[in-house]
């Protein structure tokens, strides 16, 4: 006998958001690797590393599963290559550049739409249900990130090429959020995960040799092979620590969760992205900061219990004879 759930039946579990936190919060992490690493290799070359690096520790998950496919439909295939581009891939590249060549604080403070774009997809294309309650609790999480990261009537920060490269991203993300819980629906979770990032390596393949980069020096610069050891460590730290445990947390609670609510547990992310801050750039926080980390927390934890009231149900996995599992 093997346990398996219906997954072409959407369904919620009231654990689902915060695994998406938890999830988001891990991604938060990523500026430790990324901000040094930006220093080292061009945006492009960055995110093709750390796409070969979780290829190469999805492989063992993926292998064993591929004939999973044979019973997934076209259209969740179809979220699967978008959220692998759009996700994956050049919302990573699109971050980068935004990091690199923009304010750090204005980058966060424009991410911070992001849930805005997934819970408005997720209405469009998935026809998700808002309860009367969401729409406050929703609108103080997104006041409380850009606080968080700055934004206060008191401050200023001028709008930079960053800023757009931060839009474009959030655009990605956003949907990506929404393609994520389409592909869940229909595929288990080391399958959906492991696939994104093997689309996102093609495509990184692609922008690399279209972008003229597909070349020793540009693959391995001078600044790399000058701190290999701790070149090489960072890499590993951003593609696994910050980017396949994350991955694996953030999809699974996505498989609980509908886009429209994940959003804002994504949230989550530019938190731990402000602690990150503080902790390795030395960056203080103000004390209304701490405020909006703590109205944050409890806003999107309001957004959960407001959308319970429309609700899916859960359903647990049932158990099946594997003659009949194999079968599926």
């Amino acid at each position: 006998m093997v346990w398996s759930a219906a997954l072409s039946e959407p369904r919620e579990h009231s654990a689902g958001p915060w695994l998406v936190a938890l999830g988001a919060g891990l991604w938060g992490t990523e500026s430790a690797w990324r901000i040094p690493l930006n220093d080292v290799f061009s945006p492009n070359v960055l995110v093709f590393w750390e796409h070969v690096i979780l290829v190469a520790c999805a492989l063992p998950l993926i292998l064993p599963r591929l004939g999973e496919l044979r019973r997934v439909s076209g259209k969740a295939l179809a979220w699967l290559v978008f959220s692998g581009v759009a996700g994956s891939a050049l919302g990573a590249v699109l971050f980068t550049l935004a990091l690199k060549y923009g304010n750090a604080t204005v980058v966060n403070v424009v991410l911070n739409i992001q849930p805005v774009l997934s819970t408005t997809a997720a209405c469009l294309l998935f026809g998700d249900r808002l309860a009367r309650t969401f729409y406050p609790w929703a609108a103080v999480a997104v006041i409380a990130g850009m606080v968080l990261v700055g934004l206060t009537p008191f401050t200023y920060h001028s709008l930079d090429a960053g800023s757009g490269f931060a839009l474009l991203c959030a655009l990605c993300w956003g949907l990506s959020t929404v393609a994520g819980r389409g592909v869940m629906v229909e595929m288990s979770l080391p399958l959906a995960s492991g696939l994104r990032v093997v689309v996102g390596l093609v495509s990184m393949l692609l922008l690399v040799a279209v972008s003229s980069e597909l070349h020793g020096d540009a693959l391995w610069p001078a600044a790399a092979a000058s701190h290999a050891g701790r070149t090489v460590a960072q890499l590993v730290l951003l593609a696994t620590l910050s980017g396949g445990v994350p991955l694996l947390i953030y999809f699974k609670g996505l498989e609980l969760t509908r886009a429209s609510t994940a959003g804002y547990f994504e949230m989550m992310q530019t938190l731990v992205a402000v602690v990150i801050t503080w902790v390795f750039f030395h960056q203080a926080l103000a004390w209304y900061q701490v405020i909006a980390a703590v109205a944050l927390i409890g806003a999107v934890a309001l957004v959960q219990r407001a959308q319970e009231q429309t609700a899916l149900s859960y359903h647990e996995p049932v158990a099946i004879p594997e003659a009949r599992a194999s079968e599926r």
